[in-house]
């Protein structure tokens, strides 16, 4: 792509996007994003930068005043900003990725889309090498019953690219991914590691009260205290922070080989968290 027809004023209405940019060396050319961005990609906290919603809830008019030649943003969209947006004259580049290698594909178009191509092929192949890594590491483990979510009002199963990373991970995903589902029906599956990854969380989810109020004492996961939190931007950002997803995936499964990493959260600490400010009132 000539240089007169790379975009250079970008507005990402999505993390992914942002990490993506970031990753090829483009991250200069982000004029706007979200409030979520700054989660996963602190570099454009404080920058001048404008801060805009996301692309379910985005207005046209705050995305145009920052003068964008390319809008990149991922499903679900705000339908009547996009319009607003098509109807100015402004470039729009919507993503829709499901598994692994439809977020192969969006790292491949947005670096040809800033004259960065070579950079993501570089990236794709270093995350496929990293989960194949993994995969052989797990490979003669035991493959553990690992039930992921994204959301947890209701409960809805993690997306299929995080099932994917499960599987490379030494796990068998329970649930159908992406999908709504009961806390009954999973208690009868008999997760033996339950992980919560809820979408705009962070890493605050309350792993006690969850297992408490859905009834999954009972599980193998709760007896073997396999119940964590993984921050949200590590495995619901589709982008080469995946990586991160997967060591803590890895470890969450299996911790007798992978330790701990930043971002990875036990029950065992909320509770031991718990406990020692319990003893402190009783002391005080």
């Amino acid at each position: 792509m000539s240089e007169s027809h790379t975009p250079r004023r970008i507005v990402c209405l999505q993390p992914s996007a942002t990490v993506i940019l970031a990753s090829v060396g483009a991250l200069d050319r982000v004029v706007a994003c979200t409030k979520y961005c700054a989660d996963v990609v602190p570099e454009v906290r404080n920058t001048g930068r404008l801060i805009v919603a996301d692309s379910w809830t985005s207005k046209s008019t705050e995305i145009l005043a920052a003068k964008p030649d390319l809008v990149i943003a991922s499903v679900p969209y705000q339908e009547s900003a996009v319009i607003e947006i098509l109807k100015a004259g402004v470039r729009f580049l919507g993503l829709a990725p499901r598994r692994l290698e439809d977020i192969y594909s969006d790292i491949a178009m947005i670096a040809g889309v800033v004259d960065a191509a070579d950079r993501g092929t570089q990236i794709i192949s270093a995350l496929q090498n990293q989960i194949e890594d993994i995969r052989r590491q797990t490979a003669g483990l035991r493959r553990k019953r690992v039930f992921c979510e994204e959301w947890g009002r209701p409960v809805i199963a993690s997306q299929p690219w995080v099932a994917e990373l499960v599987n490379a991970a030494g796990g068998q995903f329970l649930g159908e991914a992406g999908k709504q589902c009961s806390a009954d029906s999973i208690a009868a599956l008999d997760p033996e590691v339950v992980i919560a990854a809820w979408c705009g969380a962070g890493a605050r989810v309350p792993l006690d009260k969850i297992v408490r109020d859905r009834g999954w004492s009972s599980t193998a996961a709760a007896r073997a205290q396999q119940v964590y939190c993984i921050s949200d931007e590590l495995l619901n950002t589709p982008a080469p922070t995946l990586m991160e997803g997967l060591r803590a995936l890895a470890a969450a499964i299996h911790p007798e080989k992978f330790a701990a990493v930043p971002g990875l959260r036990a029950i065992t600490e909320v509770r031991l968290h718990r406990d020692e400010s319990q003893r402190a009132i009783e002391l005080g």
